[in-house]
């Protein structure tokens, strides 16, 4: 995990829950902690990352993920054993 990597891990665990952080930089996080990534339908997309199962759609038209988004990845990240 790079300073990129950390920095995002830092925002989405922040307070105030985000609603600013791009879709790929959290693609990238999921990837550099180790997750598989498959891709659904449409905008739909699955990590598993240590056993843990999540599935999200990818923000459209905008790049960032919403707040309910980020909520979710904090408890998927939570269920894997990951803590900023």
């Amino acid at each position: 995990m790079n300073s990129k990597h950390r920095k995002t891990i830092e925002a989405i665990f922040s307070k105030p829950t985000p609603g600013n952080i791009e879709w790929r930089k959290i693609e990238a996080l999921f990837l550099a902690l180790g997750a598989e990534m498959f891709e659904g339908d449409g905008s739909r997309v699955s990590f598993i990352l240590k056993k843990e199962k999540a599935d999200f759609h990818r923000p459209h038209p905008g790049k960032e993920a919403k707040r309910y988004q980020v909520r979710d990845i904090v408890e998927f990240l939570q269920r894997a054993g990951i803590q900023p």
